[in-house]
This record gives structure tokens, sequence and C-alpha cells, in this order.
């Protein structure tokens, strides 16, 4: 588990005044949200629609009164920002109710990130009914620092919203997550996408293999969890490697081979998207695999948070680079297997024949696809503002092969 310390970007000072003293702290923030201008104390006694209009000035609220009360005020502010959101002129444009929807988002993002906590050097938080979170911090953030100046003041000021999803994902982390094609659970990381749409690995699990290969080398390009990387090594991959330019996935995913005790046929790199290395292990004697596969975020957009970073790729580069560079990892009989939700298209911020010329202009040809229906929650929630476009919506599995004198 990586170690967090002063010199750690996601550290820098701020300063208050609080009972007439000068204070400082640490600030902390995992998705890079900027310290605030102005810090303010604030109590239980405050109210909501104060509270909004102090963070609108660009005020950071540190709280020091009741944990569950500053629960109460996020839950108050968030009702006001979903009031605002569904006053808001409607489009008949699903790409602008999907930018829309965005917007809100980013807003309600940035105000509740206002609410601030204290955390001690070991961690703890010393509010009333505050819960342990000690052991989510160590596995979300690492060790504490284990000296006074890498502390300033002895506390480190964290928005709400960071605690407790440090909380959800260390329950996540230590409970699991069941996945049928394993047969096991897997357990994600803080910072990591977590497999919780299964039908993605149900398509990945039943696939065949390309013709002629039946113990291939399989490369699993951005393996977060890990979660495809076994199931490609359980159902008789000669050997996989595993592939993420995260820190987090990659520490994440060794844990999870370990946890199967595939560690034998399963290898781990990061660093960059592609592995490396020139022998067996990793590929043919050429640096290529029979199977690549590949499940980018689906979404051309901006992520504004480390788990959103699996669904929204900027301009879309992660799976352009993907195309453009695969036909130089395959070997003559190997196939490239394109995850890719079709969500975008439906949201008008991607054309199905933009896609196709991406992969004819990569020098790939389409032998196969493979799809089938989400079956997450807002698939059918009929509520949500972009319902039409997830009830169209549709995973499927591109299986690319570079183009050649006997391939069209």
């Amino acid at each position: 588990m990586p170690s967090h310390r002063a010199a750690d970007p996601a550290l820098t000072t701020v300063e208050w005044r609080e009972n007439d003293t000068d204070r400082t702290a640490a600030w902390r923030s995992e998705n890079g949200a900027p310290a605030p201008r102005r810090i303010v104390v604030i109590h239980d006694d405050i109210a909501a629609d104060k509270a909004l209009k102090l963070i609108r000035s660009g005020t950071g609220l540190l709280w020091r009164g009741d944990f569950h009360n500053a629960r109460q005020l996020m839950r108050a502010l968030d009702r006001r920002l979903g009031k605002r959101a569904s006053r808001a002129p409607q489009s008949s444009d699903p790409g602008e109710i999907f930018r829309a929807n965005r917007r809100a988002r980013a807003e309600r993002a940035a105000i509740l990130g206002r609410i601030l906590v204290p955390l001690g050097p070991d961690y703890s938080i010393s509010l009333r009914r505050a819960p342990d979170v000690r052991d989510a911090c160590v596995h979300a953030y690492g060790p504490p620092a284990s000296g006074v100046d890498e502390a300033p003041g002895g506390e480190t000021l964290v928005s709400l919203p960071e605690v407790l999803g440090a909380i959800s994902a260390y329950e996540w982390h230590r409970g699991g997550i069941e996945i049928a094609a394993l047969g096991a659970r897997i357990h994600p990381a803080y910072g990591v996408f977590a497999p919780t749409r299964d039908e993605y690995i149900d398509l990945v699990a039943e696939t065949p293999w390309p013709d002629g290969v039946d113990q291939p080398v399989v490369w699993d390009i951005g393996t977060g969890t890990g979660v495809l990387a076994a199931v490609l090594a359980r159902r008789g991959a000669r050997a996989v490697v595993a592939s993420d330019i995260n820190p987090r996935a990659v520490e994440c995913a060794r844990d999870n081979v370990r946890r199967l005790g595939l560690e034998g046929r399963v290898t781990v790199t990061g660093g960059d998207l592609w592995p490396g290395g020139d022998d067996d292990e990793v590929g043919d004697r050429s640096g290529r695999a029979d199977v690549v596969v590949c499940n980018p975020p689906w979404i051309p957009g901006r992520p504004t948070s480390a788990l959103e970073q699996g669904i929204y790729d900027p301009d879309s580069d992660v799976l352009h680079r993907f195309l453009h560079e695969l036909p130089e990892h395959l070997t003559p009989r190997g196939e490239g297997w394109l995850i890719l939700s079709d969500l975008a298209e439906h949201l008008g911020l991607r054309t199905r024949d933009e896609l196709l010329a991406r992969i004819a202009d990569a020098g790939l040809t389409v032998v196969g696809t493979h799809e089938t229906t989400p079956r997450h929650s807002r698939a059918t929630d009929s509520a949500d503002p972009l319902h039409p476009a997830r009830a169209e919506e549709r995973t499927i599995l591109w299986r690319l092969a570079a183009r050649s004198p006997g391939r069209p």
C-alpha cells in the first residue's frame, strides 16, 4: 500500500482563524479539488441556506459539531441543488440532457465538497458520533505521516463526501463483489473502478478464442481490479498479462490475483497502457499477444473523480490509442477484443460510423461482434433524465483483427 506524505500533491496547507487563534492544517483532496480560499468554523446550529450562501462565496465550512448532523447538512444542500436542477429548462436533445446533467453533477460535487471534517494525525475524527475511519483512510491514503512537520497543526482537512467515499470503498474492498463467471469474489480498492456491471464480464467469458488458437497468450489492457485477467486465466489462457497506468489499479489487481491463487498465470504490470518485455511471459518473441482485451471508458468526456476515469475518456483518447496501436501487438492469428457500451451513440456523443472509421483507419477489420443488454439498475429507471438513451444501450464486444491480404 503506497504511503502518502507531505510531498504528495494531494496535500497542501490551509489556514484559518478559530477561537481567536491562527490555525493551519494539511489540505487533502484525492480528486485534485483546490483548497478553499477562506475557511470558517461551523457547528450544528448553521442553517442550510446560510451554509449554501457561504459556500457559493468560495468559503469552506469546517465542521466542529456532531458528525451525523454534518451528514444531515449535506443531504439538505443536496435537496436544494436537486430542486434547482429540476426547475432548469428541459431539452429534447439527448446530448444536451447529458451535458446539463454533467454540469449539475459537477456543481453538486463542488458545493458538497466544501463541507470539511478534520482528520487527526492517526486519521481519527474527533467529532461527536463520528465513526472510526482509521482503517478506511489507511486503505485510501496509505499509512499516516510519522512526523509532525508533515501534518501542520496535527490535522488534515478533508471534504465530508471524500471521507464517506473512503468508508464506502473500504466496505466494498473488505466484502468484495461476487463474480459469477469466476465463482469467486473480486475485491476493489479505493480509486479503482469496481466491476458492479457484470454483463461485459460474461461477454469475455463466453467469446470463443480466435480460430486456430487453443491456449492463447492474452493481454488485458486497463485491467482495473484484474477481474477480466482472472476470468481469462480461468478459462484456459496459457498466460495473461494485465496492465494499467493507475498505480492503485496495479496494486489492486495484484492483490486479487494473489487472492485467487493465479500468480503463476497472471502477471500485472504498470506504467503504460501496453505491457513491455519480449519473452513468453509477456507475449511471443516479437512482443505480441493472441488476444488483446480492452474495456476502455465508454463515454467521451472529462472525469471529475478517480472513479469516473473508468467511465469518461476525454476526446476518446484511450479508445483511439488502443485502436491505433493494436495491430502492432497482435500475432498473425490474433484478435483484439474491444468491449464498449454504445451509450455514447445514443447520447449523440459518438456515431457508429465514426467508430467504424477509426477501426478501419487503424488497419483493423471487424471479424465478429457479441453483444448483450446491460443489467444495471439505471437501465430500467424511468426517473433518470437519460433513461431513453439507457433503455437502448447495448454492450458490445468487437472482435478486431489486423488487415492482411487474406482478410477484407
